[in-house]
């Protein structure tokens, strides 16, 4: 028997206010292929399939038509809920869904019996078991009625998480003995390397969750939150397949992958890379390195490659603001987008404390400080005088809006 395992599919997901509809639309393809390909009989979705609470219609019926496309391949879906996804909105239509052969855990339930389930073969037979454990929220994990001072806190949280995947062992152990089993979780492990896009589990790093108290039962975790597909060491395999797209531009370097099992050996998972859709592109440097590198991004993708400007300069100066923004608002190549930019000055500009450090700023008049401030700056006689003149003209309406208040 053949699984497939993924995590933080983050529908609904915006990147600097662009929008990723597109992106996952291209890999909900590429996973029903793969699926059919690779004859998958279990899919596992392990947390944060929306990333809202509340997601847009947009992104329900995105969910909605994702689930039906693959339904229809014959395939057992369990999707977990993550800390990004409301419990009540995953579970609101989940007894339909258990009768299309779709099992959605949004929070923990009241028994985690209902966190466990069976997964059998053309002959009606046992062949495995998942513990489908979801994110475990804070008050899922400790005792609301006692008064603890926060590391006491830290130590209950890992000591729930524990708690909750012994009992969920005890139980597959119990109930069906002799059958392998695999669980799932959304949470932060301990060592894992994270990106900007993450949310820290819980109470931040500090709560995070020695693998090695995973215990020696499961013959595979599938572990979601943590973005970057990598291995926790741990007494079992415990792995994070990461998400299935780009979702912030410190991803853009990482291989994004599913991985695929085998009940023959679970030990060893096949990493299956998923197809790049559109690059994530950072350009940083000078003025003249960013012009540069705009002239010629990069390749084209299915998708126009988003960009990000970071200008790094040695002193600030405001005629490489003016012109870096006439470079954005005149760059139109076919397949790339610019979607966010910053500006950094290496020496910036001191303080009024520094400038004046046996001053008062009352005791000074406008005037004084803005000539001070524009001794600092490297312009000549021609730019000097038009800042001058600007900042006198707003100078001027300010005093004449102030006394017009005053009448």
């Amino acid at each position: 028997m053949k699984i497939l395992h993924t995590a933080d599919w983050h529908i609904g997901k915006k990147l600097h206010k662009y929008d990723l509809t597109k992106d996952f639309d291209l890999f909900i393809d590429w996973l029903c292929d793969t699926i059919k390909t690779e004859n998958i009989e279990v899919l596992l979705v392990s947390g944060d399939i929306f990333d809202l609470a509340n997601p847009s219609s947009q992104a329900r019926k995105q969910y909605y038509r994702s689930l039906i496309r693959l339904r229809e391949l014959n395939c057992k879906l369990i999707l977990t809920g993550g800390n990004h996804d409301s419990p009540a909105m995953l579970n609101a239509p989940a007894e339909i869904l258990r009768e299309l052969d779709m099992h959605v855990i949004g929070g923990l339930p009241e028994k985690l019996e209902d966190c466990i389930i069976p997964i059998k073969n053309k002959s009606a037979e046992v062949k495995l078991v998942i513990a489908a454990l979801p994110y475990l929220r804070e008050a899922d994990l400790r005792d609301a009625a006692e008064n603890t001072n926060y590391e006491d806190r830290l130590e209950q949280l890992r000591a729930g998480i524990n708690y909750y995947f012994k009992e969920a062992a005890n139980l597959c152990s119990k109930n069906f003995p002799q059958i392998q089993a695999v669980a799932m979780g959304h949470l932060f492990a301990a060592g894992a390397k994270t990106s900007e896009s993450e949310r820290d589990i819980q109470i931040g790093n500090l709560a995070a969750f020695n693998a090695l108290q995973f215990g020696e039962y499961f013959q595979y975790i599938a572990l979601g939150h943590i973005h970057k597909p990598q291995k926790i060491r741990a007494n079992v395999p415990v792995y994070y397949s990461g998400s299935p797209i780009q979702l912030s531009f410190s991803e853009r370097k990482d291989h994004k992958r599913v991985l695929i099992l085998d009940t023959e050996d679970l030990s060893h998972p096949k990493n299956l890379e998923i197809p790049v859709f559109r690059n994530l592109l950072k350009l940083n440097g000078s003025l003249e390195k960013i012009e540069e590198k705009m002239a010629k991004p990069g390749q084209i993708r299915q998708l126009d490659s988003l960009i990000e400007i970071e200008m790094l300069e040695e002193n600030y100066n405001a005629d490489k603001i003016i012109a870096l923004d006439q470079l954005i608002n005149e760059f139109d190549l076919p397949g790339f987008q610019i979607v966010k930019h910053r500006i950094n000055f290496k020496n910036q500009s001191r303080n009024i404390s520094e400038i004046y450090p046996e001053k008062n700023l009352e005791d000074l008049s406008p005037q004084d400080v803005f000539n001070q401030l524009l001794k600092q700056q490297d312009y000549d006689k021609e730019t000097l005088d038009s800042v001058n003149t600007a900042f006198n003209e707003l100078l001027e309406d300010l005093y004449r809006d102030e006394n017009q208040t005053e009448i």
